[in-house]
């Protein structure tokens, strides 16, 4: 057989047993992997790209009369209803049986669950078709929030859904650093769309789960829930940095880490530095609050972050890992967190310090601003002082013209 000779004629191939299937479950899983394809690459907008491609087939295949091709049409245009032409889809004579099922599920239950530092929040929905024979398995959606980078990293859509709420429910009480709860469906479609709107416009997607393949039919569910008609959750107290500095330097965990009367100036010095370090830090995540630590908050500060913006002398990599523990039990204590996470951030963190040290000796992880910073405090430049700056460029120009 010839190669399809375009994208449409691609999607017809895929589909040329889609009349066969047994429900419309099964179509509609289908359907939305074939627009994963589109999705996963398109350049920028993802979400028009595949709404623009939808109506695009559509319009190209308008003409064709088989049963596999009237049914895929008929399934994308209920999947992707704001496609042009979408409205005027029509099954073909030949159309299965489960066709009028395609998108007719109501909602049985709305929950969220997550992990008690913040890190991440799963959004679960489940599903049932008005017709279980002809529709197909009641079934999940679950969509991850990644709140350290601000995005939906995964949807996720699977049957049946009253065995993986079943693991779920397992999952967060065999453990305390997690938490389970019942969710408003506005603000749980409220929370899955911003994030995911962040996702559509990502030059790279998040390389491992269903996010592409699934996603078609996840949006499609989830905007059958109701548009928020509920605030969001309420926004953490705004905390002054000098106010949360100063409460920590009197708390029971400064004193632990022998940080509460540090007297030498160097010392005192790299403290308030590497204080400052940890609050930059918070304030270029999504929800900007210092105390919104974990153990991967602490990895990607201690790890990556620190090495690319900051420039540390000797005592303020020395200082930094003991600040980083200190602060850690600290922000756990403070948001009344379990006993357990306390002694599992403090384990993470000091499972780190090794590999800080290593960067921090290899450079490995300097931004060029930051390696050249460094460069200039190593000849005994004073970076703030410009004059000193130009008279060093002037006495390194051959060096930094590669002569």
């Amino acid at each position: 057989m010839a190669a399809p000779q375009t994208p449409y004629e691609a999607v017809l191939h895929a589909a040329r047993d889609v009349a066969k299937l047994d429900c419309a479950l099964d179509a509609e899983m289908l359907a939305t992997a074939l627009l994963g394809s589109v999705y996963a690459v398109a350049g920028n907008d993802r979400a028009a790209a595949v709404r623009d491609f939808v109506g695009s087939f559509l319009g190209a295949t308008t003409r064709r009369r088989a049963a596999s091709a009237t049914t895929i049409r008929s399934v994308f245009a209920k999947l992707v209803p704001d496609a042009e032409g979408a409205g005027e889809v029509r099954p073909g004579t030949q159309a299965p049986a489960w066709t009028d099922q395609v998108g007719r599920v109501r909602v049985t239950g709305c929950y969220a669950y997550g992990d008690v530092y913040g890190d991440q929040t799963s959004y679960l929905v489940t599903f049932a078709y008005e017709d279980s024979v002809d529709g197909g398995s009641d079934h999940a959606m679950v969509a991850l929030i990644d709140h350290n980078i601000g995005i939906a990293k995964d949807l996720y859509v699977g049957s049946p859904a009253g065995r993986i709420l079943d693991q779920v429910h397992q999952m967060c009480a065999a453990d305390e650093l997690t938490w389970f709860r019942e969710e408003d469906p506005g603000r749980l479609r409220h929370e899955v769309d911003r994030h995911l709107e962040i996702t559509d416009g990502l030059t790279d997607l998040p390389s491992e789960g269903s996010l592409a393949t699934d996603r078609a039919l996840a949006v499609s569910r989830l905007h059958l829930l109701p548009a928020s008609t509920v605030p969001r959750l309420p926004e953490p107290p705004s905390r002054s940095v000098q106010d949360l500095v100063r409460d920590f330097l009197s708390s029971p965990e400064a004193a632990r880490f022998a940080l509460a009367d540090l007297r030498a100036d160097d010392e005192v010095a790299s403290l308030h530095f590497c204080l400052s370090l940890i609050t930059d830090h918070a304030a270029g995540l999504p929800d900007a609050d210092p105390l919104r630590w974990s153990p991967a908050v602490a990895g990607l500060f201690l790890l990556d972050w620190v090495h690319r913006r900051a420039v540390l002398d000797m005592d303020d990599a020395a200082m930094l890992p003991r600040v980083t523990r200190a602060w850690s039990a600290y922000a756990v204590r403070r948001r009344g967190l379990p006993a357990a996470a306390t002694e599992q951030i403090d384990e993470v963190v000091e499972d780190m310090i090794d590999e800080f040290a290593r960067l921090y000796a290899t450079g490995e992880r300097r931004s060029p601003a930051t390696a050249a910073v460094a460069q200039l405090i190593s000849e005994g430049v004073d970076p703030n002082d410009s004059d000193a700056i130009d008279a060093w460029i002037d006495q390194n120009r051959h060096r930094l013209n590669g002569d």
